[in-house]
């Protein structure tokens, strides 16, 4: 097991097309790299864009093993790092979901999770909810969950990870620039009622007449902020480590919840 990990958060505007995300990617990932980072985590629908209408969601949507996988396995594999990135996954009964994966620097396909909860007409116009919980997974000795944007507002999706034995939540997000509350309190609450780290990389910039915040966030699992970006485009590294989570890990609240009592 490794007793740190060095990751870092790509926030950016979204790019034009599919094959313009990929270029930018290759090149974030040769820089992430250099830099000394094992991980890349990218925004949510990194490579198609977020606010791109029902019918482009539709036209863009592919199975988790797409062509757009094998390229992210391709860059993942040229550079030596894994990739944590956003794109519409097909869904055979309805609209695409909104979807993040994990591939690791071997190219292979690790972990695959779908928006569950759905923020306002936008995703509900593009999307269909995920329909199944969040799950942990193994990378590196690193227990590590997926959610995305607004998953991580709500208690129980950041909580059941906590439960599966979760070191560290990553977030790709869209969060828009009139919801800094996210990064400004949530944030460090669900770092710190977990005793998780939480890895928050949000776009930046304009897309149609929406904003994005930046303010890409690494929280540790005592609720203090390692690392926050500002508005603009950054690529920001930060270490985890295991000996930080066994010191929080020693006050968890979370151990002693009343289950026997119904709230």
């Amino acid at each position: 097991m490794d007793d740190t990990l060095t990751l870092a958060l790509w926030q950016c505007p979204y790019a034009g097309s599919p094959s313009q995300a990929l270029v930018l990617l290759d090149a974030t990932a040769a820089q992430a790299r250099d830099q000394g980072a094992g991980l890349l985590v990218c925004p949510e629908m990194s490579l198609t864009g977020y606010q791109i209408g029902a019918p482009g969601v539709a036209a863009l949507a592919e199975p988790a093993d797409g062509a757009l996988a094998q390229a992210v396995a391709a860059i993942a594999q040229r550079h030596g790092l894994a990739i944590v990135y956003g794109y519409a996954e097909q869904n055979a009964h309805g609209k695409p979901w909104n979807a993040v994966q994990f591939i690791d620097a071997d190219g292979q396909r690790l972990a695959n999770y779908r928006k569950t909860h759905l923020f306002g007409h936008i995703d509900r116009a593009q999307f269909s909810p995920g329909p199944q919980a969040p799950a942990v997974f193994v990378w590196r000795g690193w227990r590590l969950g997926l959610l995305i944007c607004y998953d991580i507002e709500f208690p129980e999706p950041a909580r059941a990870l906590a439960l599966q034995g979760a070191d560290a939540v990553l977030v790709p997000t869209a969060n828009m620039i009139a919801f800094d509350e996210v990064q400004r309190v949530l944030l460090p609450a669900r770092a710190l009622e977990n005793r998780v780290y939480v890895v928050y990389a949000n776009a930046c910039g304009q897309e149609s007449d929406t904003t994005y915040g930046g303010l890409s966030t690494v929280c540790a699992p005592d609720g203090a902020v390692v690392d926050q970006g500002g508005r603009e485009e950054t690529l920001r590294l930060a270490t985890l480590d295991q000996r930080v989570l066994a010191q929080a890990r020693v006050h968890a609240q979370w151990r002693d919840r009343r289950m026997d009592l119904r709230y």
